[in-house]
């Protein structure tokens, strides 16, 4: 039976569905947004995967192409591996729903979003949030609160919800929200340096409308949900707790007192060998619930601490920030390159400047535009002193390095102020703890370090959360393992003047909104402390750039002259660089950028152009050659495409019975420019360069 509730969210209908698509699926539902549309399927496993020690989840989102009318490019026409785009959108879902399921569920689960239709105007990744949370809802799977997402956007300082791409043309803020009846789960987004409390208010004004769509999840629910599997997690026998706490308990102290991560995560490794060599054939096949419960003694101890010392593992206090090194010119062929070390977190960041042709293009299903700021974001295993193998750019890092780029980019200047391709890479040597905030920091010295005029230096800090019973104890500047044994990631980026860009996760079932206004304001006042270390490295662009960056030259032509610059086939645009060694590329507005890091270079193609788009001027002297000669005079091309006549009577101040008595076809002579008609025909002399007394 199918079964659709609707309501009407700020003058848009949000529907959804379920009973007609997909129906072996343990929940599926369809979400509708205008003319988007989501397939949004949930399926479980019902056995627990043995010896598994997390929560196997996968979330994966999709994108058809004949969502919006069009046929895949390259050779196979099908849609390939997944894009940036859906790899983010992805991480949107999971991140929203992963903190909901109970602790200790260890049966697989696969949530499937397929992107069906797409209007160009409504994004399909809100509707996927509020999709996989209906579906699993109506699933068997122990999936009991429901979860919606919406986007908030600021247009002439008012909020919107779910506002349309053409409205964030205009927004000042791009903020997506998940949240529960109660709390705020997870947190993504970018804004032109928006302040804290405006920041606050835009998640409250989001979460008011989260709390219409979990309306509408309860009443599809309550007449197609299924009853839930029973599922128990496996309980850890309380003798293997009490001898593991009895070993683990006091070595403790002596282990978080080891500031370096490597030094601790060893001696750490040693207090748990020891364990399962005093306890392991006591307990024979349980290896995985020692592991377990030395974990959860670990996790205790590390968040007592906190509680009741406000200790924490390195012994800082819970606002203080590690030590900060920042070096800038490392790398000497790079364009601009810089150093961030925070603690043991250090991230290598380098800027490449290229021309409009270095451009990347984006097909996305709105339609294809051009990227000319991007940041890219490395972390190999080395970093943590791991091996694994390299398969190319995982999840994990598209993420963060799509964080650090939105928090930069506010600051990146536009295309009429410095008209080159820019491309950060940040290169993450060490980590523990908030490395996409490093690259946040070391990117910023690197494009001044590079001469890129950036608006304003940008850092940031995660910032992370200790709840224990109904007390918050926010942390600044965390390490991994507190990030590992604490509640809540939530990274905040920004100038002195506001926040540029943001993202929160939860372990737990939501963040009140005035913990989070909290931790908003601690990240200010770390943000600023941050800031004020860069400035004394480097407070402002280089004025010059690096002797290998390209140099770019613009020159503003008429329209109706490209395609003299491009020539037929691109053969005049080709002669050009060929004889110059620079590269040039005409925009359709008439702009003509030429890029070389030979100034000569530059020189000897734009002198070219010039001479190509210059417009005869009157009573100006030029050297023209002679193309053509006839029996009443000779046509000369005085610039490049454009001829005269020099008539027979206007060669010499003499009478001259035929033209080739004194020019030859090919020959170079200089003429005046006497009179332009209104057809553009040209009249010229060269008696008008010559003495009466010259001899012919």
């Amino acid at each position: 039976m199918v079964h659709i509730e609707e309501l009407e969210l700020d003058g848009k209908k949000f529907s959804i569905e379920t009973g007609r698509l997909a129906k072996q699926a343990d929940g599926a539902v369809l979400v509708r947004l205008g003319d988007t549309m989501v397939l949004v399927t949930a399926v479980g496993e019902t056995d627990p995967r043995e010896g598994m020690d997390f929560f196997p989840l996968s979330v994966d989102y999709r994108e058809k192409a004949y969502s919006a009318g069009k046929i895949p490019g390259g050779f196979f026409k099908r849609e390939g591996r997944p894009s940036e785009n859906e790899i983010l959108s992805a991480r949107l879902v999971d991140r929203s729903i992963r903190p909901l399921f109970g602790d200790g569920y260890r049966c697989e689960v696969q949530v499937m979003v397929s992107v069906l239709s797409a209007d160009r105007e409504n994004n399909p990744n809100i509707l996927a949030i509020a999709g996989a949370s209906t579906a699993l809802m109506l699933s068997d799977i122990p999936f009991h609160d429901p979860i919606a997402g919406v986007r908030v956007g600021r247009v002439d300082g008012e909020f919107i919800i779910n506002p349309t791409h053409p409205d964030l043309e205009g927004s000042d803020l791009n903020v997506v929200l998940a949240g529960t009846e109660n709390a705020i789960v997870m947190v993504e987004g970018e804004a032109h340096e928006i302040s804290e409390a405006d920041m606050l208010a835009a998640l409250e004004f989001g979460h008011e409308k989260i709390k219409l769509l979990l309306q509408l999840q309860k009443q599809i629910v309550e007449k197609a949900g299924r009853p839930k599997r029973e599922y128990v997690p496996k309980e850890i026998p309380t003798e293997i707790r009490d001898k593991v706490r009895e070993i683990v308990q006091p070595e403790l102290s002596a282990i978080f007192a080891i500031v370096d991560k490597k030094e601790r995560k060893q001696a750490y490794k040693t207090v748990k060998e020891k364990v399962l060599e005093a306890i392991g054939e006591d307990f024979p096949e349980s290896e995985g619930q020692i592991s377990e419960a030395t974990h959860d003694v670990e996790k205790e101890f590390v968040r007592t601490r906190i509680a009741t010392e406000g200790k924490r593992l390195d012994g800082r206090g819970l606002d203080d920030i590690r030590e900060i090194t920042c070096e800038v010119g490392l790398l000497p062929r790079a364009h601009g390159s810089a150093l961030f070390t925070r603690g043991q977190t250090q991230s290598l960041a380098a800027t490449t400047l290229g021309t409009k042709m270095d451009e990347q293009k984006m097909d996305v299903l709105e339609g294809e535009y051009w990227k000319s700021y991007m940041l890219h974001y490395n972390f190999p295993p080395f970093c943590v002193g791991e091996i694994r193998r390299i398969l190319g750019t995982n999840r994990r890092e598209v993420g963060h390095g799509n964080l650090a780029e939105r928090a930069i980019r506010p600051a990146i200047p536009s295309a009429d102020v410095f008209p080159y391709t820019v491309r950060v890479v940040s290169e993450i040597l060490e980590s523990n703890g908030s490395s996409s905030m490093a690259s946040v920091c070391a990117g910023t010295l690197c494009l001044m370090d590079a001469g890129v005029p950036i608006k304003t230096p940008i850092a940031g800090i995660a910032m992370g959360l200790i709840k224990e019973k109904d007390n918050y104890f926010i942390l600044t500047d965390i390490l991994g393992d507190e990030d590992h044994l604490g509640d809540m990631d939530f990274k905040v980026a920004g100038s002195s003047a506001g926040i540029t860009a943001f993202q929160m996760d939860v372990k737990v079932k939501g963040i009140p909104s005035e913990v989070m206004g909290k931790a908003l304001e601690k990240a200010r006042t770390a943000r600023l402390n941050i800031l004020e270390i860069m400035n004394k490295t480097l407070d402002k662009p280089r004025e010059e750039m690096s002797p290998f960056a390209p140099r770019i030259t613009t020159i503003k032509v008429k329209v109706e002259s490209i395609g003299m610059i491009i020539g037929p086939g691109g053969k005049t645009i080709r002669d050009i660089t060929e004889k110059s060694g620079a590269t040039v590329n005409i925009d359709d507005d008439g702009t003509v950028l030429i890029a070389s890091s030979d100034p000569e270079s530059s020189a000897i193609a734009r002198k070219m152009i010039e001479a190509l788009v210059e417009e005869p001027e009157k009573g100006k002297v030029y050297r023209g050659k002679v193309k053509k000669i006839t029996n009443f005079g000779a046509f000369i091309e005085i610039l490049p495409g454009k001829e005269g006549l020099l008539h027979i009577s206007n060669i010499a101040h003499t009478r001259i019975n035929k033209v080739e008595d004194v020019l030859k076809q090919g020959e170079e002579v200089e003429v005046k420019l006497l009179d332009i008609d209104r057809q553009g025909k040209m009249d010229l002399s060269r008696k008008a360069l010559l003495a009466r007394d010259d001899k012919e």
